[in-house]
């Protein structure tokens, strides 16, 4: 497969993680399929050279690790870590 056809399906696969992350019930499930989506499509832009599509999916990334870190931590706390 050319090297066009494998970023295109780097682009549906992140379209597909997205659109996954958006049915979960649980929150963490959520935010770890999303930021494995926004994680894709910062590739997948990077490689079109779109770079709004890969700076705003960083910014999602990151939005996703900064809720997952207080998740964990409110946990560790219920759990008296």
């Amino acid at each position: 497969m050319a090297a066009e056809g494998m970023v295109e399906v780097l682009g549906y696969m992140a379209s597909v993680m997205i659109a996954a992350s958006l049915m979960m019930k649980n929150i963490i499930w959520l935010r770890w399929l999303n930021f494995c989506g926004c994680v894709l499509f910062v590739v997948y832009g990077s490689f079109i050279q779109a770079w709004p599509v890969a700076g705003m999916n960083a910014f999602v990334a990151a939005v996703n690790i900064y809720h997952l870190v207080v998740i964990y931590r409110s946990k560790a706390i219920a759990d008296g870590w």
